[in-house]
């Protein structure tokens, strides 16, 4: 499924903004993630796994420059096979968001590294959306999901949220001029109103619930034969013989 109006307004002052935020912290994140496989879903238009060290390191999408072309919702990868997953701006302009979260929970391996970017509806972006006429274009077309919402998701799915961010504070101006004059609003909400940022970042673990092996009582004292003693035939003779 290809995102309408998504490279348009990636070259615009608003897109940069926003990826200008997003790709360094990615960077930082992945740059110190190992393992065999790394997949990223979604924006191809930028190469999300370039900071890491994974030896194979794919892009699989719908449309686009991918390396992998499939339905996300139905991965072509196998089972626990995959190290590290990042996910950029698919769940809120996906139709099926929660079976893509499944697809991607299945091909993880267990403690595999997941990381998400998205939309965050709590914020001057999210109110944007709601405002009349402003869906017919993105970003406004997504169901934008909060965090949350999206912990509950991956909670069900056996993950564990370790870290998240937020950013772009900033209204979102069609104008790089006012974007930049709006520029002292984003150290004023990492401090004030963290919660408010345009988009954020989060990184899950998936965590997998272990066995309880339970081995013999190697501990315990064996209990002594009894000692043997000799029955006379008298005594193994019937009563009233």
């Amino acid at each position: 499924m290809s995102i309408p109006g998504i490279n348009d307004w990636l070259a615009t002052a608003q897109g940069r903004y926003v990826m200008d935020w997003e790709l360094p912290r990615i960077d930082a994140v992945v740059a110190d993630l190992f393992g065999y496989n790394a997949l990223q879903l979604g924006l191809p238009q930028y190469d999300l796994l370039a900071q890491n060290r994974i030896p194979l390191r794919q892009i699989a999408g719908e449309s686009g420059p991918v390396d992998v072309l499939c339905d996300l919702r139905e991965l072509p990868f196998a089972a626990n096979s995959i190290d590290l997953v990042v996910m950029s701006h698919i769940l809120e302009f996906h139709s099926h968001p929660h079976q893509i979260l499944r697809e991607v929970e299945r091909v993880m391996i267990p403690h595999g590294q997941l990381v998400i970017t998205g939309f965050n509806p709590l914020s001057l972006w999210g109110l944007r959306r709601r405002l009349p006429n402003c869906r017919d274009e993105f970003p406004w077309t997504g169901n934008y999901i909060s965090v949350l919402r999206l912990k509950d998701w991956l909670q069900l799915l056996s993950f564990e949220v370790e870290r998240g961010n937020f950013g772009c504070y900033a209204p979102p101006f069609r104008q790089e001029r006012w974007l930049k004059r709006t520029h002292f609003m984003e150290a004023a909400g990492d401090r004030w109103w963290s919660f408010a940022g345009g988009v954020y970042l989060l990184r899950a673990i998936k965590r997998v619930r272990g066995m309880r092996l339970i081995l013999p009582p190697w501990n315990q004292k064996p209990v002594p034969n009894k000692a043997l003693t000799t029955v006379t035939q008298k005594e193994i003779e019937p009563r009233g013989q």
